[in-house]
């Protein structure tokens, strides 16, 4: 991955457009659940710290400016992304409980998401207040969305026994 960043950067892209396609090289790749399960540890660190860095630049003081858009987002991703599954999956032929089930899992934005702002407000395509948008909004549908799915749908950190499921 790091030698793709680099390549990317030598021939005048990202280096974080080089790791994403070696991150989708990878993940196509045979190998790929064997590194998956070998780095897992070396990867939650990376994650708490992007997840660190990320909080880090993020400015409380237009926290005001964006919340309630935020909120308003936040709200439609969480309400509309599961009843798009529902409907696509639906469509499909899958069960309607598994289409929602999905959908319901499924209903928070990217962490993608938070790459590509602050990639762009790098790059002055996006203002910090754009970026400031996009980080609430992702924040408030991670929150939301993990809530609704340990209170309602089986996994392995379920607060009901019921559906506590490894």
């Amino acid at each position: 991955c790091l030698a793709m960043a680099e390549g990317a950067q030598a021939v005048g892209l990202t280096r974080e457009i080089g790791a994403f396609i070696a991150g989708v090289t990878l993940a196509t790749s045979p190998i790929a659940q064997y590194i998956a399960i070998s780095l897992k540890p070396l990867r939650d660190f990376f994650l708490v710290l992007f997840f660190f860095a990320l909080g880090a630049g993020f400015n409380l003081e237009l926290l005001s400016q964006v919340i309630w858009p935020a909120l308003v987002l936040a709200g439609a991703v969480l309400i509309l992304k599961p009843i798009i599954f529902r409907f696509l999956l639906g469509n499909m032929s899958e069960r309607s409980a598994l289409a929602w089930d999905v959908g319901f899992r499924l209903g928070q934005i990217s962490e993608f998401s938070l790459l590509v702002a602050f990639v762009a407000f790098e790059r002055s395509i996006l203002s910090e207040q754009g970026s400031l948008l996009i980080q609430a909004t992702a924040i408030i549908t991670f929150a939301l969305s993990s809530y609704i799915v340990v209170f309602n749908y089986p996994n392995p950190i379920a607060i009901s026994d019921k559906l506590r499921r490894d």
